[in-house]
């Protein structure tokens, strides 16, 4: 999901796409292991959301707000932390690996319906990484992007210093792949998991909230579980 995130319209089925996801259904038996990496490349590219569908999509569905994201390795990805903060900073995988590392395990719930039950998350408390940057006087919410070049998203700052907001590593106990929006990622447990941003890149401490991007298409800038966006769908936190 999220600049791979939920999308609640319906795009046109490409035949190729249409063709991939019954040649990949076709070989699950046989495939066995080697679906779940089929699987990913294709869903990497596949704005429908069908190969969520599939054998071995866990539950997850997988959808873009752009063409294709490249990926990024420990030599390539860094997180900026910047705006209303008494310290920018610029940090590497390694250096948030170095922090502490807090464990939450929650359903995952999509606005569009589907939810994924007990999924563990791990990587460092937001509100610990807002401390060490040391926020300023005025200073009243976050603004998040992704290096997509496209998604974005915003908490209030109460809201980004819960215990239950991680600046993700890991999911379900392995580090969070591409197509689920590593190697870094937002996780908003109480929310709607648009507001769990993939491919996190920039940190910024703003003195307003400022809308992300399905939020200027009409979803709820709050985004609680069961109490947002019309929905009636059990808490998540």
């Amino acid at each position: 999901m999220n600049s791979t995130v939920e999308h609640p319209r319906g795009t046109p089925v490409g035949r190729r796409v249409v063709l991939g996801l019954l040649g990949l259904g076709a070989a699950g038996v046989a495939a066995g292991p080697y679906l779940q990496e089929a699987q990913s490349t294709l869903a990497a590219k596949d704005p429908t959301g069908l190969s969520g569908l599939l054998p071995g999509g866990g539950g997850f569905r997988y959808y873009s707000v752009v063409s294709s994201v490249a990926a990024r390795t420990e030599r390539t990805y860094a997180l900026t932390v910047d705006g209303l903060v008494e310290r920018p900073a610029r940090f590497r995988l390694a250096d948030l690996r170095a922090m502490p590392q807090r464990r939450i395990v929650r359903d995952v719930q999509c606005v569009t319906g589907w939810r994924v039950p007990d999924t563990p998350f791990e990587g460092v408390s937001l509100a610990h990484l807002l401390d060490v940057a040391g926020v300023r006087a005025g200073a009243r919410a976050v603004r998040f992007t992704c290096f997509d070049g496209t998604y974005t998203e915003s908490l209030t700052l109460d809201q980004a210093r819960r215990d239950d907001v991680l600046v993700a590593l890991r999911m379900r106990d392995a580090p969070i792949s591409h197509v689920h929006g590593g190697p870094v990622r937002l996780y908003v447990a109480p929310m709607y998991f648009y507001k769990s941003a993939k491919w996190l890149s920039g940190i910024t401490v703003t003195s307003t909230v400022r809308p992300g991007y399905w939020e200027r298409y009409g979803y709820d800038v709050d985004a609680w579980v069961g109490r947002s966006n019309g929905r009636d769908d059990a808490p998540t936190g």
